[in-house]
Protein backbone atom coordinates (compact mmCIF):
# COMPACT_ATOMS: atom_id res chain seq x y z
CA UNK A 1 0.00 0.00 0.00
CA UNK A 2 0.75 3.63 -0.95
CA UNK A 3 1.93 5.73 2.19
CA UNK A 4 0.86 9.54 1.77
CA UNK A 5 -0.57 12.37 3.74
CA UNK A 6 -3.73 14.29 3.46
CA UNK A 7 -3.60 17.89 4.76
CA UNK A 8 -7.00 18.11 7.02
CA UNK A 9 -8.93 21.17 7.53
CA UNK A 10 -7.30 21.27 11.17
CA UNK A 11 -3.99 22.74 10.61
CA UNK A 12 -1.99 18.64 11.14
CA UNK A 13 -1.81 16.29 8.18
CA UNK A 14 -3.20 12.86 7.99
CA UNK A 15 -1.46 10.07 8.10
CA UNK A 16 -2.76 7.19 5.32
CA UNK A 17 -2.68 4.36 3.35
CA UNK A 18 -4.28 3.95 -0.03
CA UNK A 19 -3.93 1.60 -2.86
CA UNK A 20 -6.07 3.15 -5.92
CA UNK A 21 -5.11 2.68 -9.66
CA UNK A 22 -7.62 5.34 -10.88
CA UNK A 23 -10.01 2.93 -12.68
CA UNK A 24 -11.84 2.05 -9.89
CA UNK A 25 -15.74 2.15 -9.36
CA UNK A 26 -15.55 2.01 -5.25
CA UNK A 27 -13.22 3.31 -2.82
CA UNK A 28 -13.83 2.28 0.81
CA UNK A 29 -12.80 4.74 3.22
CA UNK A 30 -11.60 2.66 6.74
CA UNK A 31 -11.94 4.05 10.27
CA UNK A 32 -9.90 2.05 12.82
CA UNK A 33 -10.61 1.27 16.34
CA UNK A 34 -9.66 3.34 19.52
CA UNK A 35 -5.80 2.97 20.58
CA UNK A 36 -5.39 1.57 17.25
CA UNK A 37 -4.13 2.76 14.07
CA UNK A 38 -4.01 2.35 10.14
CA UNK A 39 -2.44 -0.48 10.76
CA UNK A 40 -5.14 -2.71 12.61
CA UNK A 41 -5.13 -6.45 11.67
CA UNK A 42 -8.68 -5.89 10.69
CA UNK A 43 -8.44 -3.21 8.44
CA UNK A 44 -4.88 -4.76 6.66
CA UNK A 45 -6.67 -8.10 6.33
CA UNK A 46 -9.84 -6.30 4.51
CA UNK A 47 -7.88 -3.50 2.32
CA UNK A 48 -5.66 -6.71 1.21
CA UNK A 49 -8.46 -8.67 -0.10
CA UNK A 50 -10.67 -5.44 -1.92
CA UNK A 51 -8.14 -4.49 -4.88
CA UNK A 52 -9.34 -8.49 -5.76
CA UNK A 53 -12.81 -7.20 -6.86
CA UNK A 54 -11.50 -3.67 -8.38
CA UNK A 55 -12.29 -1.67 -5.07
CA UNK A 56 -9.87 0.94 -3.84
CA UNK A 57 -8.64 1.37 -0.56
CA UNK A 58 -7.92 4.26 1.76
CA UNK A 59 -7.05 4.19 5.80
CA UNK A 60 -6.19 6.89 7.73
CA UNK A 61 -5.22 7.76 11.73
CA UNK A 62 -7.44 9.63 14.09
CA UNK A 63 -5.89 12.47 15.89
CA UNK A 64 -3.44 11.18 18.37
CA UNK A 65 -3.69 7.57 17.03
CA UNK A 66 -0.98 5.56 15.18
CA UNK A 67 1.44 8.18 12.81
CA UNK A 68 -0.58 11.39 13.74
CA UNK A 69 1.59 14.25 14.89
CA UNK A 70 -0.73 15.94 17.46
CA UNK A 71 -1.58 14.31 20.72
CA UNK A 72 -5.09 13.79 22.37
CA UNK A 73 -5.49 17.66 22.72
CA UNK A 74 -6.38 16.84 19.24
CA UNK A 75 -8.54 14.10 20.18
CA UNK A 76 -12.26 15.41 19.62
CA UNK A 77 -15.08 14.02 17.72
CA UNK A 78 -15.29 16.94 15.87
CA UNK A 79 -11.32 16.58 14.53
CA UNK A 80 -12.26 13.14 14.12
CA UNK A 81 -15.35 14.25 11.80
CA UNK A 82 -13.35 16.89 10.15
CA UNK A 83 -10.45 14.21 9.05
CA UNK A 84 -12.88 12.06 7.61
CA UNK A 85 -14.65 14.57 5.69
CA UNK A 86 -10.95 15.23 4.43
CA UNK A 87 -10.28 12.17 3.21
CA UNK A 88 -13.59 11.38 1.73
CA UNK A 89 -13.44 14.76 -0.09
CA UNK A 90 -9.79 13.91 -1.22
CA UNK A 91 -10.73 10.44 -2.64
CA UNK A 92 -13.68 12.12 -4.27
CA UNK A 93 -11.29 14.75 -6.24
CA UNK A 94 -9.12 11.97 -6.71
CA UNK A 95 -11.71 9.96 -7.98
CA UNK A 96 -14.94 11.83 -8.66
CA UNK A 97 -16.50 8.84 -10.48
CA UNK A 98 -16.17 6.52 -8.03
CA UNK A 99 -18.78 5.18 -5.36
CA UNK A 100 -17.53 5.94 -1.90
CA UNK A 101 -18.40 3.33 1.00
CA UNK A 102 -17.16 3.17 4.67
CA UNK A 103 -15.60 0.26 6.66
CA UNK A 104 -15.40 0.86 10.36
CA UNK A 105 -14.26 -1.29 13.94
CA UNK A 106 -15.36 0.02 16.98
CA UNK A 107 -14.83 3.71 17.76
CA UNK A 108 -14.40 4.02 14.21
CA UNK A 109 -17.56 2.73 13.93
CA UNK A 110 -19.04 4.95 16.35
CA UNK A 111 -17.40 8.43 14.58
CA UNK A 112 -18.81 6.80 11.19
CA UNK A 113 -22.07 6.67 12.35
CA UNK A 114 -22.20 10.17 13.75
CA UNK A 115 -20.60 11.38 10.14
CA UNK A 116 -23.12 9.73 8.65
CA UNK A 117 -26.31 11.20 10.71
CA UNK A 118 -24.75 14.54 11.37
CA UNK A 119 -22.54 15.71 8.18
CA UNK A 120 -22.72 16.01 4.01
CA UNK A 121 -21.48 12.43 3.10
CA UNK A 122 -20.48 11.12 -0.55
CA UNK A 123 -20.82 7.54 0.58
CA UNK A 124 -24.29 5.96 0.99
CA UNK A 125 -22.84 2.33 2.25
CA UNK A 126 -20.80 1.59 5.82
CA UNK A 127 -19.89 -1.95 6.82
CA UNK A 128 -19.54 -1.97 10.94
CA UNK A 129 -17.46 -4.74 12.85
CA UNK A 130 -17.55 -4.82 16.50
CA UNK A 131 -19.27 -1.34 16.32
CA UNK A 132 -18.79 0.76 19.67
CA UNK A 133 -22.54 2.29 19.23
CA UNK A 134 -22.67 2.43 23.04
CA UNK A 135 -19.35 4.31 23.28
CA UNK A 136 -19.69 7.08 26.01
CA UNK A 137 -21.08 4.37 28.16
CA UNK A 138 -18.89 2.32 27.65
CA UNK A 139 -16.17 4.54 28.17
CA UNK A 140 -17.68 5.99 31.25
CA UNK A 141 -17.99 2.78 33.24
CA UNK A 142 -14.47 1.19 32.24
CA UNK A 143 -12.97 4.61 33.72
CA UNK A 144 -11.69 3.75 37.39
CA UNK A 145 -12.82 6.09 40.21
CA UNK A 146 -8.77 7.06 40.79
CA UNK A 147 -8.69 8.47 36.73
CA UNK A 148 -12.09 9.92 37.34
CA UNK A 149 -10.69 12.18 40.50
CA UNK A 150 -7.36 12.99 38.07
CA UNK A 151 -9.42 14.00 35.59
CA UNK A 152 -11.12 16.49 37.54
CA UNK A 153 -8.34 17.41 39.69
CA UNK A 154 -5.78 17.91 36.39
CA UNK A 155 -8.32 17.66 33.00
CA UNK A 156 -6.68 14.74 31.22
CA UNK A 157 -5.72 11.35 32.32
CA UNK A 158 -3.29 8.93 30.17
CA UNK A 159 -4.53 5.22 28.83
CA UNK A 160 -2.33 3.32 27.44
CA UNK A 161 -4.06 -0.42 27.51
CA UNK A 162 -1.85 -2.36 25.39
CA UNK A 163 -2.10 0.34 23.04
CA UNK A 164 -0.45 1.66 19.74
CA UNK A 165 0.55 4.61 21.78
CA UNK A 166 -0.20 5.90 24.97
CA UNK A 167 -3.65 8.58 24.80
CA UNK A 168 -4.15 11.44 26.42
CA UNK A 169 -7.75 11.51 27.00
CA UNK A 170 -9.13 14.72 28.27
CA UNK A 171 -11.99 16.39 29.87
CA UNK A 172 -13.27 17.86 26.71
CA UNK A 173 -13.28 14.16 25.10
CA UNK A 174 -15.11 12.59 27.74
CA UNK A 175 -17.87 15.14 27.17
CA UNK A 176 -17.93 14.77 23.18
CA UNK A 177 -18.58 11.27 24.13
CA UNK A 178 -21.67 12.24 26.53
CA UNK A 179 -23.09 14.66 23.79
CA UNK A 180 -22.72 12.37 21.27
CA UNK A 181 -25.65 9.23 21.12
CA UNK A 182 -26.07 7.17 17.99
CA UNK A 183 -29.15 5.96 19.26
CA UNK A 184 -30.46 9.81 19.07
CA UNK A 185 -28.72 10.81 16.29
CA UNK A 186 -29.14 7.83 13.56
CA UNK A 187 -31.86 7.55 11.29
CA UNK A 188 -32.81 4.50 9.19
CA UNK A 189 -32.20 6.32 5.79
CA UNK A 190 -28.76 7.58 6.31
CA UNK A 191 -26.92 5.26 4.30
CA UNK A 192 -26.92 1.49 4.17
CA UNK A 193 -25.86 -0.28 7.41
CA UNK A 194 -24.38 -3.64 7.48
CA UNK A 195 -23.05 -5.38 10.76
CA UNK A 196 -20.52 -8.10 11.99
CA UNK A 197 -20.41 -8.85 16.12
CA UNK A 198 -19.16 -11.83 17.97
CA UNK A 199 -21.08 -13.07 20.45
CA UNK A 200 -18.46 -12.94 23.05
CA UNK A 201 -17.25 -9.63 22.61
CA UNK A 202 -16.17 -8.71 25.62
CA UNK A 203 -15.76 -5.05 24.50
CA UNK A 204 -19.03 -4.24 22.76
CA UNK A 205 -21.95 -5.73 24.45
CA UNK A 206 -23.96 -7.68 21.55
CA UNK A 207 -26.52 -6.69 22.93
CA UNK A 208 -26.46 -3.20 22.38
CA UNK A 209 -25.74 -3.91 18.58
CA UNK A 210 -28.86 -6.09 18.53
CA UNK A 211 -30.66 -3.24 20.36
CA UNK A 212 -29.23 -0.71 17.48
CA UNK A 213 -29.96 -2.97 14.93
CA UNK A 214 -33.67 -3.69 15.17
CA UNK A 215 -34.06 0.15 15.81
CA UNK A 216 -32.52 1.06 12.52
CA UNK A 217 -33.43 -1.81 10.91
CA UNK A 218 -29.75 -3.13 9.82
CA UNK A 219 -29.02 -6.30 9.31
CA UNK A 220 -26.57 -8.06 12.08
CA UNK A 221 -24.50 -10.39 11.27
CA UNK A 222 -23.42 -12.74 14.22
CA UNK A 223 -20.47 -14.84 14.70
CA UNK A 224 -20.80 -16.98 17.79
CA UNK A 225 -17.92 -17.64 19.89
CA UNK A 226 -16.25 -14.53 18.15
CA UNK A 227 -14.28 -12.04 20.44
CA UNK A 228 -13.53 -7.83 19.84
CA UNK A 229 -10.67 -8.72 17.69
CA UNK A 230 -12.48 -11.64 15.72
CA UNK A 231 -9.17 -14.02 17.17
CA UNK A 232 -11.16 -17.59 16.64
CA UNK A 233 -10.22 -19.64 13.81
CA UNK A 234 -11.56 -18.79 10.76
CA UNK A 235 -12.97 -15.37 12.71
CA UNK A 236 -11.50 -12.62 10.28
CA UNK A 237 -12.08 -14.55 7.64
CA UNK A 238 -16.04 -14.24 7.67
CA UNK A 239 -15.42 -10.58 8.54
CA UNK A 240 -13.67 -10.66 4.90
CA UNK A 241 -16.36 -12.40 3.35
CA UNK A 242 -19.30 -10.24 4.76
CA UNK A 243 -17.46 -7.09 3.87
CA UNK A 244 -16.92 -8.52 0.31
CA UNK A 245 -20.34 -9.49 -0.28
CA UNK A 246 -21.51 -6.43 1.21
CA UNK A 247 -19.14 -4.00 -0.78
CA UNK A 248 -19.47 -6.26 -4.19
Amino acid sequence: MKKETINGSNGYIIPCLSKVNGNEKTVVIFSHGFGSSKESPAAQAVASVLPEYGIGTYIFDFPAHGNSPVDGERLRISNCLDDLAAIEAHVHELMPKAEIAYFSSSFGAYINLIYLATRPHIGNKSFLRCAAVSMPELFKNNATPEQYTLMDRQGYIIMDYGFIRPLKITREFCNDLQAHDVFKLCRPDMAELAMIHGDADEIVPITEVRRFAKQFGVKLIEVKGADHRFTIPGGMEQVIAAAVEFFT
